[in-house]
């Protein structure tokens, strides 16, 4: 077994090389992460079979990593690692296979290890089909058959066109395969809708205007594009602008 520890503590990090030394499990490890971004950039590099995954780390947490380390193909087990209890719900619907509590003691170790190695393929896949409810604080994008991550802060809007949805961001654009009224539900805080086929980040819009038609678009900040509005959309949104002032 190929495994991955994950830990923005260096001591913690140390005391499982150590534990693993000690279990007759077959586990070789591959690598070290300190954060939720490592621990995604090394398993696309080193292909673990299973991460060790604190929760509590600064950045990215162990929750949402779980949650695009699932969508990796393959996708390693994850097995969470914490000293709070109160995150085993949330361990449960990002499809951990174990949850331990610190401090880690090698028989519960050896079982997660174990039920990991257990696993076969298509239960991982089955596991990692759930749905989680908890906004993400990025969007996982596939480039090239890597897993990029933009932030939400930085997605400027989200526009629906055919079976993808076109994500505009501060670094450029980019296509996923969700639907526009998934994101609208976990994001809507942030986006508001202005037509059937379009999302856009309120702190994004620079204003409206009308072009020779008549027809009512927002324009944006930094950026050049210009999104339509559709009639039934324009009532609510110049309400939210004015709110904005």
């Amino acid at each position: 077994m190929r495994l991955l520890i994950v830990d923005d503590e260096a001591l913690a990090r140390e005391r499982l090389r150590r534990l693993l030394g000690e279990l007759d499990a077959g586990v070789e490890v591959v690598g070290e992460a300190a954060n939720g971004r490592q621990a995604i950039e090394q398993a696309q590099q080193l292909q673990p079979d299973t991460i060790l995954l604190d929760i509590r780390m600064p950045g990215m947490d162990g929750i949402e990593a779980a949650r695009h380390l699932n969508a990796l193909s393959p996708a390693p087990a994850i097995i969470f690692t914490t000293a709070y209890d109160e995150h085993a719900l949330a361990a449960f619907d990002a499809n951990a296979v174990g949850y331990l509590l610190k401090p880690i003691k090698a028989a519960r170790l050896q079982q997660s290890l174990d039920k990991a190695n257990s696993l076969q393929k298509g239960q991982l896949q089955a596991l990692q089909e759930t749905r989680q409810e908890q906004a993400r604080s990025h969007i996982g994008v596939r480039t090239r058959g890597d897993l990029q991550l933009i932030p939400i802060a930085e997605i400027c809007y989200l526009r629906a066109e055919q079976k993808y949805v076109e994500l505009r961001h501060s670094g450029g654009m980019a296509l996923i395969e969700e639907s526009l009224k998934a994101l609208e539900e976990e994001f809507g805080e942030r986006f508001v809708r202005i037509h059937r086929n379009a999302l856009v980040a309120l702190e994004c819009i620079s204003g409206l205007e009308k072009d020779s038609l008549g027809r009512v678009r927002v324009t944006l900040k930094n950026i050049d594009d210009k999104l339509d509005v559709s009639r039934r959309h324009l009532a609510a949104l110049r309400k939210l602008l004015k709110a904005r002032g």
